[in-house]
């Protein structure tokens, strides 16, 4: 796999995607309960390690997401940068190779990361991660990782928004939860002031 460097956000999209598929998020249990279900998250968010580029997930590729979820979830929840870079250093350790510079399809020269031939599924998604995970905190700053604002939620992510006011894991859920809720409990005041 090749992990451009200057698309950090794209990466820490999909390590946020993964920590909420966990089941310490999901009220409605694991996201990721199959390896099939592995295969159409990385289908879904556009990512093509080598290590499946013939073959389909395996039960073992699967335990070793799960594992690196929880990783993942660690970085995201540490307190201050430094924590967090050493936990980057450490996932991006596992299958990143050194920087490349290589053309784009522009013809213009770009950084990117490779993955060492061979590396297992959760080592590439790791050094995917781990340097997209580096790349908010060079950019963005440590602060823009968060715990979900929605009340009973467990879920964590990495604001790679512009403006950095991102409040929810996953805004169609329980950004939509919180708006429909606070739409009701408007409702219910309007029809009581009647």
């Amino acid at each position: 796999m090749d992990i451009p460097l200057n698309d950090y956000p794209t990466g820490a999209a999909v390590a946020t995607d993964l920590v909420n598929t966990s089941p310490t998020v999901r009220p409605d249990g694991d996201g990721l309960p199959t390896p099939e279900a592995l295969a159409g998250f990385l289908a879904e968010h556009h990512v093509y390690p080598d290590a499946v580029a013939e073959r389909e997930p395996t039960g073992e590729d699967l335990f070793g997401v799960q594992l690196l979820r929880r990783e993942v979830r660690g970085i995201l929840e540490t307190e201050t940068a430094d924590q967090a870079v050493a936990g980057g250093h450490v996932l991006a350790r596992r299958a990143a190779l050194g920087p490349v510079l290589r053309r784009d399809g522009d013809d213009r020269w770009q950084w990117h990361v490779p993955t060492a031939p061979g590396a297992p599924l959760a080592d590439e998604l790791a050094a995917l991660f781990g340097v997209s995970l580096l790349g908010v905190v060079r950019v963005l700053g440590h602060d823009r990782f968060r715990a979900c604002d929605a009340t009973g939620c467990r879920g964590v992510f990495a604001d790679t928004s512009r403006a950095g006011r991102r409040r929810y894991c996953t805004p169609d859920r329980c950004g939509n939860r919180v708006n429909v809720a606070n739409h009701r409990a408007r409702q219910r005041a309007g029809s009581v002031a009647r």
